[in-house]
């Protein structure tokens, strides 16, 4: 089948794209001697996250519990959950897993150490926690020194809790003016996070694995600090228009949209059909990651989708409307392919314009 025999919409992902970019990260981490610990919250997709694995990557990251489950199920088994876990429900998930594969999780209270192990008592084996520390997002993570040191005392007198490391993100990295400034935001996350280290040591619970994340910086090739085990970029591997304008070419973006032209009722309107519950209403607006609209069409040079409602992708280009007929396929660049990936069952795995296989996005809609 080729690609234009595809209903739609669609979401493709362009073969050896994506496997130059898997090879590109995996190198990047090597030649600094780190750990690749991909987030894969970016594909949602077991069989590209065994991909990862099998080029190098020590294990994944996940967003969710539901995702960290799906992923076992289908044969990852170092799994670590990049956010905080609250709920004994969810806890009692993860102990689950504890049981058949290597897993951990985040914390940034002394309440959710507790909680852990509370949980964790009727485990044969403690909750695996690393730290989240804030550098400058503005999310979650802790903030003030003395507020970890009273959070590793915390994991320090539970018994069914173990301090694996530290991890952080720095995704104001999204929002940088320049490559230099994006660089500049790494090293001072590196730093923050490397002190909140030196603290654990010298608190006596030197920490196993240091994971700093955010695929802008790494992208632009920032160094890496000794002391650093673990890079966790997620967006690498598929790319998207944000994160191209980041790096300044489109050229490694391995994921598309597959969309149809089902009106041109002006002079200069175009509609699609696919619209936010397939691109999303997302949109980046500052820094290097700016982009203009909602999508951006790679064979037509300076063309963009301006508007989307539910099920239409709005487009005003007199050019573009005088070049296309009612019924032709174009293919749009997400802004964020993330939760793009979420909307979809599958993607269609592609070489050059021939269709070459399926890629069930098992992990889409793991929100809990």
């Amino acid at each position: 089948m080729r690609t234009h025999d595809l209903d739609t919409p669609a979401l493709m992902i362009d073969r050896e794209i994506m496997m130059k970019n898997l090879r590109d990260m995996q190198a990047y981490a090597d030649r600094h001697g780190v750990a690749l610990r991909p987030h894969t919250k970016t594909h949602k997709a077991p069989a590209i996250a065994r991909l990862q694995v099998e080029g190098g990557a020590k294990g994944i990251a996940v967003a969710k519990v539901g995702e960290a489950e799906t992923m076992a199920a289908n044969g990852l088994n170092d799994i670590f959950i990049a956010n905080e876990i609250v709920g004994v429900r969810k806890l009692e998930r993860i102990r689950a897993l504890a049981e058949r594969i290597d897993i951990s999780f985040g914390v940034d209270s002394p309440c959710q150490a507790e909680a852990a192990d509370a949980v964790f008592a009727q485990a044969d084996r403690p909750a695996q926690l690393l730290v989240e520390i804030e550098v400058g997002e503005n999310r979650s993570g802790i903030i003030e020194e003395e507020d970890f040191v009273r959070l590793l005392q915390t994991i320090r007198s539970c018994p069914h809790v173990e301090f694996k490391g530290l991890f952080s993100h720095d995704g104001n990295s999204y929002a940088a003016s320049s490559q230099e400034e994006c660089r500049r935001i790494s090293v001072g996350a590196q730093r923050r996070t490397l002190r909140f280290a030196a603290i654990a040591r010298e608190m006596g619970m030197p920490p196993r694995t240091v994971s700093i994340g955010s695929t802008p910086s790494l992208m632009n090739d920032s160094e890496i600090d000794r002391g650093i085990t673990e890079i966790r970029p997620g967006t690498y591997i598929l790319m998207d228009a944000s994160q191209g304008n980041a790096v300044g070419t489109l050229e490694r973006c391995a994921a598309t949209v597959l969309a149809t032209v089902i009106s041109r009722p002006t002079a200069e309107r175009v509609i699609l059909d696919v619209g936010a519950k397939g691109l999303t209403m997302q949109g980046r607006s500052e820094g290097i990651c700016a982009t203009p609209g909602k999508g951006t069409l790679p064979d037509f040079p300076g063309v963009y989708i301006h508007a989307v409602y539910d099920e239409h992708a709005i487009i005003y280009n007199k050019e573009f409307r005088e070049t296309v007929r009612i019924g032709d396929k174009v293919r749009i660049i997400p802004v964020h392919i993330c939760p793009v990936c979420n909307l979809y069952d599958c993607a269609f795995l592609i070489s050059g314009d021939e269709v070459v296989g399926e890629i069930p996005i098992l992990c889409r809609g793991k929100l809990q």
